[in-house]
């Protein structure tokens, strides 16, 4: 008898844990109280093409604007500081016609973005490879895009994570393995920082 409620015990728990209705949501992790305003330090550009850190900085500061859960500042009031550096710039063509003209690319921006509390003087979250991709087809081809309006969808995405991983916290967005980074390095020890780099 004592064999058979244990039995029934173990099925109804396995009942239980086998229900798709359970979901696993982490607490949201908002930043410290003392941050109310945010800025958006210049993006750093640590690849060979000319001009790219003003359009994703730009467009982060618009989609804090958008968002409007915090208010966008100048560095030297805000408590918060979003730093950046675009890493990686891939325009890879995966598609040719007959006569091996490029038909098809594949635009690849990887970006390091962390958030600065300026009062403790320490980074509140870090994504070191934050990756945004588009596949476009030529401009030359019906439908297809420049190259300039294929960085300006990656812009949105970029900026979109990078708000998205400020207001909703860990989790919400994440970064590419540094194993799959193009001549990754060792990620830096987390710590006190120096927060003019």
């Amino acid at each position: 008898m004592k064999k058979l409620a244990i039995l029934a015990a173990a099925l109804g728990l396995a009942a239980c844990g086998a229900s798709s209705d359970i979901i696993y949501k982490p607490a949201e992790q908002k930043l410290p109280q003392h941050i109310k305003k945010i800025a958006v330090r210049p993006f750093s550009n640590k690849t060979q093409q000319f001009g790219l850190e003003e359009k994703i900085t730009l467009k982060v500061i618009d989609e804090f604007l958008k968002n409007g859960e915090y208010t966008v500042a100048p560095e030297n009031i805000a408590q918060g500081v979003v730093v950046g550096e675009i890493n990686h710039y891939i325009l890879t063509p995966i598609q040719y016609d007959v006569n091996l003209v490029p038909t098809v690319y594949k635009l690849n921006v990887i970006a390091g973005v962390r958030l600065l509390d300026k009062e403790q003087n320490r980074y509140l979250w870090e994504e070191p490879a934050l990756q945004a991709t588009k596949m476009y087809s030529a401009a030359t081809l019906p439908g297809g895009l420049t190259e300039e309006q294929a960085r300006e969808a990656l812009w949105e995405i970029l900026a979109k994570d990078v708000v998205l991983r400020t207001v909703s916290g860990f989790g919400s967005v994440s970064s590419t393995s540094q194993k799959k980074l193009p001549g990754s390095q060792d990620a830096q020890p987390a710590g006190t920082v120096n927060p003019n780099p």
